[in-house]
């Protein structure tokens, strides 16, 4: 089966994260989407998070190792990675935690039906994909000290 690369970020503000209604899946998700070609996963999300949500975001969990040798850059270390089914094909999703820098910018594209902001409590909402939740509340333990 065919098998894309994509990433997801689950982005707080206030003690709550974003989840966004996808129309043509009908699900609460993470904002996030297919990595492009030439394109690091990092570069991939903040390009994701701005054109779903209109929103600056900062990912979490970098990566301080020096700057030495061949290295260009450090990228974002994912807090969960994992392969599941979106009918006609596959994704291999990179999670990421993040903080929204301009919560009060958010403006959906034609993509999303609908967003709304989560508390950890509220991701046990049967509106949440059971998966959608088990990684949300594995973000919120990530980011508990960072939000």
């Amino acid at each position: 089966m065919k098998t894309d690369l994509v990433v997801a970020g689950y982005i707080f503000h206030k003690n709550k994260v974003l989840l966004v209604h996808h129309k043509k899946l009908n699900l609460w998700l993470p904002v996030g989407g297919h990595i492009d070609k030439d394109e690091t996963p990092d570069q991939a999300l903040l390009r994701e998070i701005k054109e779903e949500t209109n929103i600056e975001a900062e990912i979490l969990n970098k990566n301080d190792m020096p700057l030495e040798g061949n290295v260009k850059e450090n990228l974002a270390i994912p807090f969960h990675a994992n392969l599941h089914s979106v009918g006609d094909h596959e994704h291999c999703c990179l999670f990421y935690a993040c903080k929204a820098l301009n919560p009060e910018k958010i403006e959906i594209n034609k993509e999303l039906k609908n967003f709304k902001w989560f508390s950890e409590e509220e991701l046990n909402n049967k509106e949440v994909p059971l998966d959608v939740r088990n990684i949300g509340l594995k973000a919120f333990d990530m980011v508990k000290n960072e939000i």
